[in-house]
């Protein structure tokens, strides 16, 4: 023992080999076994660095160069140890492994309070109940967002369903009210105009009667008293028995109109024919017309054509007063349009075209043009949305054609739409013969 001390101190220590008896196989164990370990001690650290550097999310990433560190410096020991087996560094070897021990020491001195901290780092289990906790809760929501939009459709869908229950109830009071004054004042002027039609005929004779005993008491009687010859100067009686049958042709021919848009009162209210009925759709159109005549000679100098084009066509099963109720709404459209067109074109003629057809020998179909001021695309869009119109305040509450809409489909038909800015608009109406009842 004391040779060994009195050897360190002088630095006589023979190379390691000597501690292998010098045999060759047991020396290149060493040699491989060392060298392996350098080899694996070099490669850990490049490892863990290019996973630190991969991960930028990993925790306590500076542990794992602090590893390397560790690591390295026991790989070079290890290479040394090859080293001394054949020169004699041994200053140099204990060095580095001073090295070695204070970096494994810092190493584990920094790993004590790092210990809590790892500790508190969820575990792959904890992750995965954690996931599935994530998983379950964002399906939840995920259901709870569905329900939340199908409440939201069927809100919107109820939604409009009470916009259209107001539009038909608005709508339909409006067309009650219009349609009980309409049948209220027909009613009303029916008898005197009965009265009045039937008498003009009458007095007609009884005044040609008048005048020819007047023409013949003139023959007979040429030269009456001066009394007489007065009043018949005074009366003009020669003017009177040529205008007197003019005055009750005049009155005929009024009287026959003012019959005629009664008539057609009575056909547009329709009061009495709340079902469904076979009517005649010709006829319906030109009640329509006639209660629209006014509009259409608004201006006499440029009133509006109406060209008819009618086909053969057989009656048609309809609520009759509320197929009216269509045509009055694009009718007056219209004439609105043509109004519109008549403010900025004084020269275009003014035309409403009404032509009927007969489809696949079991459809109706109307159709009715104008050729005003015409929509643009957005507004075909919107027109039968309730409460929609493109007219003035005060000058419409957007329900017309709304409701037009229902009623049609209501009669199983379907009413479309052609329109092209500046140059006119199209409704096609198409609507069964038959009326079927809907399968419930």
């Amino acid at each position: 023992m004391v040779e060994v001390f009195s050897n360190f101190f002088s630095g006589t220590f023979i190379p390691h080999g000597h501690c292998f008896l010098w045999k060759p196989g047991l020396v290149w164990l060493h040699v491989v076994s060392d060298a392996l370990i350098a080899l694996a001690y070099a490669w850990i650290p490049i490892v863990l660095v290019y996973l630190v550097k991969q991960r930028g999310d990993i925790p306590f990433d500076w542990i794992f160069l602090l590893f390397g560190s560790f690591i390295v410096s026991c790989g070079i020991t290890h290479a040394m140890d090859i080293w001394t087996l054949w020169h004699p560094d041994y200053w140099l070897s204990g060095f580095l492994k001073a090295v070695c021990a204070t970096v494994s020491l810092t190493t584990g001195a920094v790993m004590v309070p790092l210990v809590p901290k790892v500790m508190m780092i969820p575990s792959p289990e904890q992750l995965r109940q954690t996931n599935l906790a994530l998983a379950q809760t964002n399906a939840s929501l995920e259901q709870e967002n569905r329900e939340r939009t199908l409440a939201q459709e069927s809100l919107e869908e109820t939604l409009g369903q009470l916009q259209q229950a107001q539009s038909q109830l608005v709508q339909a009071e409006k067309m009650s009210a219009l349609g009980k004054m309409v049948a209220g004042i027909a009613h009303e002027l029916n008898n005197p105009v009965s009265f009045i039609y039937g008498n003009v005929s009458y007095a007609i004779d009884y005044i040609k009667n008048l005048l020819g005993l007047i023409q013949l008491y003139q023959q007979h009687y040429s030269e009456p008293v001066p009394d007489i010859e007065a009043k018949i100067e005074a009366s003009d009686l020669e003017f009177i028995a040529e205008d007197l049958p003019k005055v009750l042709s005049s009155m005929q021919n009024g009287a026959e109109r003012i019959r005629q848009i009664v008539q057609s009162m009575r056909t547009f209210s329709r009061l009495d024919e709340a079902d469904i009925k076979s009517v005649d759709i010709h006829d319906n159109i030109d009640s329509t017309l006639l209660l629209l005549q006014y509009h259409l000679e608004k201006q006499p100098d440029r009133p509006i054509q109406v060209i008819k084009k009618y086909d053969r066509i057989p009656e048609v099963e309809c609520y009759a007063s509320e197929l009216n109720q269509v045509f009055m709404q694009i009718l007056t459209n219209a004439v609105d349009a043509l109004a519109a067109v008549n403010k900025t074109d004084s020269n275009c003629e003014l035309t409403i075209e009404i032509s009927t057809a007969l489809l696949e020998s079991d459809r109706a179909q109307i159709r009715i043009a104008d050729n005003g001021i015409g929509m643009k695309p957005e507004t075909i869009s919107k027109i039968y949305d309730p409460f929609y119109t493109t007219k003035n305040v005060g000058a419409g509450m957007g329900l017309g054609l709304a409701v037009s809409y229902q009623i049609i489909e209501q009669h199983q038909g379907s009413l479309d739409c052609v329109s092209e800015l500046g140059k006119g608009t199209e409704f096609i109406i198409e609507i069964p013969l038959k009326h079927k009842p809907k399968n419930h």
